[in-house]
């Protein structure tokens, strides 16, 4: 069993004063690309998390889950939360070629922000969580990391730690499992809009298949598998499910538990009492603990040194 130093402990209950600006990390010709930057107060260096927001990968910005960056900053976390190119225009991998630079670029610009280049993580919140886990799965795949930083700069976009609330780890189940829920007798509306956007961003089942953690790893592809964590909402059809292809007993969060561990990876999935609507976005203030969670295993596998 894994024992909480009294200092991270402290670290979760502690409270303290912040910053918040929007950068520019990146430029698409004319269209800007901004992060906004939660940033503690104090000398630092602090551990940093480059947030990655949710919205069936076409949908949301950074701006949409300030609470939970609000929290981290004010618990000593730097957060840098990106807007990235939207599958409504841009379909996969641009949003992976985006969070790619954004890794590098806060490693380069890391001093400026009070982090380190080795104290940063990735957090994802539904298919952020899936585009978070998938960037530190294949930091060096060229086609992520295609757009280059300014000249002499030789970070790469590893990192430290994952944190994941309810991914869609497994984009291709999803899909069909949406497909399946709208052929139903007395069909929910939600698949609608779900199909539509997963149509919108990856184009094709292949690409779901390609692009896709889960199946990532059951192809024994060499992927990086930092230490992570799943925050899973009970009761959430759309990412806690079964994956009527797959002879795996489990739900897909199980599966894809059994098989990070199976490929040498660390994991750990919590599964919290939470409202959850299917074709609405959870309301991050109704999450129990989860926030405090969150930074507490932050503290223990995002370490920072002294600038």
């Amino acid at each position: 069993m894994t024992t909480t130093a009294p200092d991270v402990q402290d670290r979760a209950a502690r409270t303290t004063d912040y910053d918040a600006q929007d950068v520019e990390y990146l430029r698409h010709g004319d269209q800007s690309l901004l992060a906004r930057v939660f940033t503690p107060r104090g000398s630092g260096p602090f551990p940093a998390l480059v947030e990655v927001h949710g919205g069936a990968w076409c949908l949301s910005d950074r701006k949409t889950e300030h609470l939970r960056h609000e929290f981290m900053a004010s618990r000593g976390i730097v957060s840098f939360a990106l807007d990235f190119r939207s599958g409504e225009t841009d379909p996969y991998p641009a949003s992976l070629q985006d969070i790619n630079f954004a890794v590098r670029f806060l490693k380069l610009h890391a001093r400026e922000f009070k982090t380190q280049p080795r104290s940063i993580g990735l957090s994802g919140q539904s298919s952020g969580g899936h585009l978070a886990m998938l960037a530190a799965m294949r930091p060096y795949d060229p086609r992520y990391a295609a757009i280059a930083l300014p000249s002499g700069a030789a970070h790469d976009a590893t990192v430290r730690a994952v944190v994941m609330s309810w991914p869609v780890i497994n984009p291709l189940s999803r899909y069909r499992h949406a497909r399946r829920a709208l052929a139903a007798v007395n069909a929910p509306e939600w698949p609608k809009s779900i199909i539509a956007r997963h149509d919108s961003y990856w184009r094709s089942e292949a690409n779901m298949a390609e692009g896709n953690p889960m199946l990532a790893l059951e192809r024994s592809e060499k992927v990086q598998t930092p230490p992570a964590i799943w925050f899973q909402g009970r009761g959430d059809t759309l990412h806690d499910y079964k994956d009527a292809d797959s002879d795996f007993p489990g739900n897909e969060p199980q599966r894809f538990v059994a098989n990070y561990r199976k490929a040498g990876g660390e994991i750990e999935l919590h599964y919290l009492d939470m409202d959850r609507h299917a074709g609405h976005a959870p309301d991050l203030s109704k999450t129990g603990d989860m926030f405090d969670r969150m930074v507490e295993w932050v503290g223990r596998h995002i370490a920072v040194g002294i600038l």
